[in-house]
């Protein structure tokens, strides 16, 4: 059985200082992947950029520091970005005509389908529930298709779109002028369209926190985790201390090995890894919205 690997939580941009390190990177990328299944790499066709992926802050600082270190490339490197995800919150029943006439043949599709969200950790999943031949079975792939290369750009800050089912209700072709182009051009114009209905909402990467440290830190320790919007699980005796369980947003835990240090006086000690995606509190998704268009307008220029 194959092993699975997690999807990378965070990401951050590098770019070499010149053409020769270029090469030097592109190099050194390659064998690194092969070496870690968790360290994915991938080019932003916008801006050209190399974008790490990984699963945590330390994980990306160790890859950055291989590079510089035991490859010698000399790069540019840009700040974390946590990867956010997007989904529905409310179901949404919505009809959508692509209706195009040119010259001699048209193109003609109607669905008429409902938009529901699922489960966490459910993905994406496709029904159709078309009976009497309103909608051809041949055309079904068509619309399932038109939603799922749909999804990996999300309508609020284009960050993939997850947990939902569409489910193809019934709709209407045209003997000529139908064809499956006409049924995907449909479903991604319709995902566009109700999308926005649903109550989109921004999701966020929760990790998984234990954390070590003395009796008399932990007070400290607790409220530092409290204001990072961490929620304690657990406080238990360990042979250091204290150990203490937590979740807390990816996005507040940018720097953390540095500030627990100076809490406990370099005795304090924590692993983090990958829980689930939740929503974001609005004030959270409002900054997150905002800083997706800001990057999407620097590319522009």
């Amino acid at each position: 059985e194959p092993m699975v690997f997690p999807e990378p939580v965070i990401s951050i941009a590098i770019k070499p200082k010149d053409q020769g390190q270029a090469e030097k990177l592109g190099i050194a990328i390659g064998k690194m992947v092969a070496e870690d299944p968790s360290f994915r790499v991938e080019t932003d066709e916008d801006s050209g950029e190399t974008i790490l992926k990984g699963m945590g802050e330390l994980h990306l600082d160790i890859k950055v520091d291989i590079l510089k270190r035991t490859y010698g490339v000399e790069a540019v490197v840009g700040k974390p970005q946590v990867a956010y995800r997007e989904s529905i919150t409310k179901a949404v029943s919505d009809t959508y005509v692509h209706k195009k006439q040119s010259g001699g043949s048209g193109q003609y599709a109607k669905i008429d389908y409902t938009l529901e969200p699922l489960e966490p950790g459910s993905g994406f999943e496709f029904e159709s529930k078309v009976v009497g031949g309103n909608v051809p079975r041949e055309f079904w792939p068509a619309v399932e298709k038109g939603f799922k290369t749909s999804i990996v750009k999300g309508v609020l800050a284009g960050y993939p779109c997850l947990d939902f089912k569409v489910t193809l209700d019934d709709g209407g072709f045209h003997a000529v002028d139908s064809s499956a182009m006409a049924f995907e051009i449909a479903s991604r114009a319709a995902y566009r369209q109700t999308v926005p209905k649903a109550g989109p909402e921004i999701l966020e990467p929760i990790m998984k926190l234990d954390v070590f440290c003395t009796e008399d830190k932990m007070g400290d320790v607790i409220g530092d985790l409290n204001r990072r919007r961490g929620m304690i699980k657990s406080q238990e005796p360990a042979n250091t201390g204290i150990r203490i369980k937590a979740d807390a947003p990816l996005s507040e835990m940018f720097g953390y090995i540095g500030a627990l240090r100076t809490m406990t006086s370099g005795r304090g000690q924590f692993s983090m890894e990958f829980s689930h995606y939740a929503s974001t509190p609005k004030n959270v998704a409002d900054q997150v919205i905002k800083e997706a268009l800001e990057r999407e307008a620097a590319k522009k220029k």
